[in-house]
């Protein structure tokens, strides 16, 4: 669907923002939920089934936020390991509770099987801004590089560096919202001095396949999943989503390791990013967690079943 994005206030049009333009920005935001009640919370109620780990520290400011992994107790390293990571752009509210909704329902049907690392909440300060960047305008998800500039992404990867190699599925839990065209993208368009130009948010969900390893049966295989608790994201009247060509229903490719995302990160043989659409008339917020817990479960299941 279309969105009318509104005029973005900070900046000049065709001007990169500098540092000053990036305080105006950061001076706009405002905490609007809480990353301990919400997700650190539901964290420690799983310690009696799950080792938790604090992987590192974001300090903001007089704010700090501890980062929480959450690992199989039982864990054995002939097994493989098993990569869910959501909440890397805060806002995207489904990717952070469907991670715990998948630890908390799911997750034991698979604890002699495989090794579970999931990483519920990347980015906490977005999380609680309902923001796509960190509190330096950096989206997390463009910053998977060498000497990341956010420091979100930095711990992620220190985090999963000793499995380099080990891990066969990386599931990156996402969502593409309204708020994409009407305030992210057009924010995006006035921090680069670039024109923004409108685009189509897709009704339903999709995934996003590695161009360098796309994998379409192991995407097939979610999307016939997922299609059984909400409905699948048609292609546009130029057989796109989001301006990327459909390859198979539902299913887009994006070149992974050279735009710095998070999927990128393992080299896994099996790696999707989920794009639920919470927006939707037809969805649920229930629906949306239950999508994403169920797209972990059937990339297990594939990974488990190809062997």
């Amino acid at each position: 669907m279309s969105i009318a994005p509104a005029f973005h206030p900070i900046g000049t049009p065709g001007v990169a923002w500098g540092a000053a333009e990036r305080g105006q920005w950061l001076a706009r935001q405002s905490r609007q939920r809480s990353y301990r009640e919400d997700v650190v919370d539901a964290i420690d109620r799983l310690r009696t089934r799950f080792d938790v780990e604090d992987y590192g520290r974001l300090v903001y400011g007089e704010e700090a936020y501890p980062l929480y992994a959450v690992r199989s107790r039982d864990w054995h390293d002939e097994r493989p390991v098993v990569l869910v990571t959501g909440g890397v752009h805060g806002y995207e509210t489904s990717g952070v509770h469907g991670a715990l909704r998948f630890l908390d329902l799911y997750a034991a049907d698979y604890a002699d099987r495989v090794n579970l690392l999931v990483v519920p909440c990347v980015s906490p300060w977005a999380y609680e801004r309902i923001h796509r960047w960190n509190p330096d305008a950096i989206d997390p998800n463009r910053s998977f590089v060498e000497d990341s500039p956010a420091g979100e992404s930095a711990a992620l990867m220190r985090l999963v560096a000793p499995l380099q190699g080990r891990v066969r599925v990386h599931v990156d839990l996402h969502e593409t919202t309204d708020s994409d065209e009407s305030e992210f993208r057009p924010a995006l368009a006035a921090r680069d001095g670039k024109p923004f130009e409108p685009g189509e948010i897709p009704d339903g969900f999709y995934l996003v396949g590695d161009t360098a390893n796309p994998q379409s049966d192991f995407q097939r295989a979610i999307i016939e999943a997922v299609a059984k608790v909400t409905h699948i994201a048609p292609a546009d009247a130029r057989g796109e989503i989001i301006g990327s060509p459909v390859v198979a229903p539902g299913v887009i490719n994006y070149p992974l390791k050279p735009l710095g995302l998070c999927a990128s990160i393992t080299g896994a043989r099996y790696t999707t990013t989920t794009e639920v659409y919470p927006d939707s008339p037809r969805a649920t917020p229930e629906q949306c967690n239950e999508a994403q817990a169920t797209a972990v479960r059937a990339a297990i299941d594939y990974a488990l079943a190809h062997h």
